[in-house]
């Protein structure tokens, strides 16, 4: 039977990165990625969009030098972003937080950065294969030390010392690996079954005309659509071409909203939730179809995307649990839970969860990583975390308040965060700071984590 030192399952960029640290740390290392097709590839890769955002921070929780991005995997630059409420906006052009990147930040392609860290990985050594999934895995704590047993796709077997789950949101290997370890008559899929832990993201590339098209700018509506951290967005790609999409809960039905009269992208017609597609030509009528034939003006962009210009995908929407360390696993990325649906991001603390759980393994210091990845991401965490609690009841009117505010908040625009503005913009401004921090303070020393190292059983 093949054997290894460090075996990573999906090849995300939680995956690529981890392998690419396992491997440059002299472990023997190996990558094994389902790999899905794509209307813009020639070959299968990972279950990736083909364009993504990155804020200025997010490069250094990233721990990448931004200059070594290549040019190629940066389409635009970006000077801001608009939050658009039903009838109130706010626009920020600094993220407020201190970063190495000069600007607000910028949108890149993603299968081209995902290139790019598989490029690195077997660069440092790691084998990457593409086209070959994992069907099982077992660990043998019987030993000296845990063994792993994974079954591939063909049927052979392969044995590794240490693992790293990376694959993804939807977690197909990591939930039955995982029970191993939890107690018995409990799952780990309380917590991260797909359809509850999860929101499932729609998006469409359309060419823009170009007095129209966001050149540089990310642009959201808040209070548009019903559902707990559920909203649509236009981020510019390449050229004219934008990505209009959507994030909402899994399962969520029209009993669930409370007076569906108020959201925009509802129709009183509606004997249902409406579906992506629906939401995207909703909101483009809404926002351009008074001088624009969307149809014809707006059209879709057929050879992007997974399919004719469209993409269906998955975002964790849950809180992180940590990993069964001390059976040789570590759990990175998206499958651990550190991704949001609140900001549509999480490539970032991906690859830096993926950098650690690798450099570890390959160290044999896997013991650390619940440790080590609260030092390095638990600040972005707690801040995603308390924040959508604060909006997850919110409706259309509660953006519309919560966007006056942060208008007051941002005052003379003299570039501050609106968090180091809040006490001196008013009484609506003090007790939003005040319901963040209380909030923020709730998931101190790890608390946001919500199965912990001491829930495991061995």
């Amino acid at each position: 039977m093949e054997r290894v030192d460090v075996a990573i399952v999906g090849g995300g960029p939680a995956g690529a990165a981890a392998a690419e640290q396992a491997a440059a740390h002299g472990a023997e290392t190996v990558c094994l990625e389902q790999g899905v097709p794509r209307e813009d590839r020639e070959e299968l890769g990972p279950d990736s969009t083909d364009a993504a955002g990155m804020l200025d921070y997010w490069v250094d929780i990233m721990d990448e030098d931004y200059q070594a991005i290549p040019d190629d995997v940066i389409l635009q630059e970006l000077s801001g972003t608009d939050f658009v409420g039903p009838s109130t906006t706010v626009s920020l052009d600094t993220t407020g937080m201190d970063s190495s990147y000069p600007g607000f930040g910028f949108t890149f392609h993603r299968a081209r950065m995902d290139d790019w860290l598989y490029e690195r990985a077997r660069d440092a050594g790691a084998d990457i294969r593409v086209g070959t999934s994992v069907s099982a895995l077992e660990t043998d704590l019987s030993t000296s030390g845990p063994t792993h047993t994974l079954t591939l796709s063909g049927g052979d077997e392969l044995e590794a010392d240490h693992v790293v789950l990376a694959d993804g949101p939807q977690r197909r290997i990591t939930m039955d690996a995982l029970d191993q370890f939890t107690p018995p008559g409990s799952s780990i899929a309380d917590q991260l079954s797909p359809p509850t832990a999860n929101h499932i993201a729609y998006q469409e590339y359309r060419e823009f005309p170009e007095e129209i098209f966001p050149e540089d700018r990310l642009k959201f509506w808040w209070g548009w659509m019903p559902g707990e951290t559920a909203y649509p967005w236009v981020f510019p790609n390449d050229g004219t071409v934008a990505r209009v999409g959507l994030t909402m809960p899994i399962g969520m039905t029209l009993d669930d909203v409370a007076h569906p009269e108020s959201y925009r992208l509802l129709d009183p017609s509606d004997d249902g939730i409406p579906s992506g597609a629906t939401y995207v030509d909703r909101l483009l009528e809404t926002v351009y179809g008074d001088e624009y034939d969307v149809e014809s003006d707006i059209p879709r962009v057929e050879d992007r995307g997974k399919s004719k210009g469209t993409e269906t995908y998955p975002i964790s929407s849950t809180r992180p649990i940590d990993s069964p360390v001390d059976a040789g696993i570590a759990v990175a990325g998206g499958a651990m839970g550190t991704t949001s649906a609140f900001h549509e991001g999480g490539y970032h603390v991906a690859v830096r969860t993926g950098k650690i759980a690798g450099r570890l393994a390959a160290r044999k210091q896997l013991g650390t990583y619940n440790d080590v990845w609260k030092r390095a991401i638990g600040s972005e965490v707690a801040r995603n975390v308390s924040f959508a609690d604060i909006v997850a009841d919110y409706a259309p009117d509660d953006w519309d308040r919560v966007f006056g505010v942060a208008n007051g908040m941002i005052g003379d625009g003299d570039g501050r965060s609106l968090l180091s503005r809040g006490y001196s913009a008013g009484i609506g401004a003090s007790k939003l700071l005040l319901a963040y921090k209380r909030r923020k303070f709730g998931y101190r020393n790890g608390g946001y984590v919500q199965f912990a190292e001491d829930d495991y059983v061995y």
